[in-house]
This record gives structure tokens, C-alpha cells and sequence, in this order.
């Protein structure tokens, strides 16, 4: 198990470095949280990892529990410059949830401190920026930075769920984070839609019309 998780960081070091080697000076990797759930924000990070000596474990956020992204968050903060882009749900209905989307990665690399020279992203294609940026599909299992952006990305997310199923306790946001669980239908169904569900989405558009 140990062996594995090496050759994993060994893999997703390599993926970055081979851009550093190419005299780009500083990387950003981007991630998004939130694309799919009826409710909530959707959260984009960019990180410039500038110590890569981690003793957390680092990998696609999805992959990793709770305790574990937790701890990495912490470390990545410590080791990165680190920013964070948020798009509320009114903006996700005005705009449709891929240009918001792009709108949270624009804005956490924005929000570095200083702009990158390069640019990776997960996903098949790039917000519009004026710096040398690539896409890589799957890029939070194949790149470090990417990696990182992913877990920052998640972090804050679930912590903002977090905080909302305190003001909307019936639909579990602490357990689903606003994703449409089986739960999290049946009390849509039960209540109608709250302030932060995505009236655009087509489960909560059918149940806002007949609220």
C-alpha cells in the first residue's frame, strides 16, 4: 500500500515538474467544486505549490475521506500560494453552471497573490485568460498542483454545506453537500426548494414551478 501511494506522488510530481522543466517559473493547477449538486456554490481553486515536500497524502479529492483532505488542506495552505473563486447559486441560474464555473476559476487565479506563468486545468478545456494555460483531463489524478486545487476546492465547498445546513436543517446539506441524493429528493418533495437551490437545475425546476 505504501509502494503504491509512492508511485502515485511519484507520478503526479513528475506530471508537474515536467512543466517546471520547460522554464515556467511558477504553475498554478486548477480545480472546481460544485458542478453537479441542485444547491449551493460552486468553488474553484488555484494553487502554486512552492514546497513539495508534503508529508500529508495528496491526491484527487474524491479519492480521499474527509480527515484526510482536511489535513492536506492545512499543509497545501502552509506550502502554496493559494485562491479561491466562489459563484453563488443566483449567478449559476443567471449564467448556466459552465460559465459559472469558468467565472470561479478566473477569479481564484485572480486571487493569487502574484499571477502564474502557467496555467494547468482539469477538464478538457480552459476558462479565457491572458496566460499560457493547458487542460488536462483528469488532471486532479495526474497533476500535483491540480491535486492540491481540488482538495482546497472541496474543503471549502463542504465547509460552506456545512454552514447552510445550519440556516436549512430538513434537506441534509451536512451529509449530501446539496448533491441529488435519494435524501436529498425526497425532502425537495417534502419542502420545495430553499433560497440556495439551483431553480435552473431541472429536479428543482420542476418543483419551483409548482411551488
Amino acid at each position: 500500500m505504501r509502494k503504491e501511494s509512492a508511485r502515485k506522488l511519484k507520478r503526479l510530481l513528475q506530471h508537474d515538474r515536467l512543466f517546471l522543466t520547460q522554464g515556467f517559473v511558477s504553475l498554478a493547477g486548477v480545480d472546481e467544486a460544485g458542478r453537479g449538486p441542485l444547491a449551493g456554490p460552486v468553488v474553484a481553486s488555484a494553487v502554486v505549490v512552492r514546497d513539495f515536500s508534503f508529508s500529508c497524502r495528496v491526491d484527487d479529492s474524491k479519492k480521499m475521506t474527509g480527515p484526510a483532505r482536511e489535513a492536506a488542506y492545512a499543509e497545501i495552505f502552509s506550502k502554496s500560494e493559494v485562491g479561491v473563486g466562489i459563484v453563488d447559486h443566483e449567478t449559476i441560474d443567471r449564467i448556466n453552471i459552465y460559465q459559472a464555473t469558468f467565472l470561479a476559476m478566473r477569479e481564484a487565479i485572480l486571487r493569487l497573490p502574484v499571477p502564474p506563468d502557467c496555467v494547468l486545468v482539469d477538464g478538457p478545456r480552459t476558462p479565457e485568460l491572458e496566460l499560457k494555460r493547458f487542460a488536462i483531463v483528469d488532471g486532479d489524478a495526474l497533476s500535483f498542483s491540480i491535486a492540491c486545487a481540488s482538495i482546497i476546492a472541496k474543503v471549502t465547498r463542504d465547509r460552506l454545506m456545512r454552514q447552510y445546513d445550519e440556516l436549512y436543517p430538513v434537506y441534509g446539506f451536512k451529509k449530501h453537500k446539496g448533491y441529488g441524493t435519494k435524501e436529498h429528493l425526497e425532502a425537495l418533495r417534502r419542502h420545495g426548494p430553499c433560497e440556495i437551490h439551483r431553480k435552473s437545475f431541472r429536479p428543482v425546476k420542476l418543483l419551483w414551478k409548482l411551488c
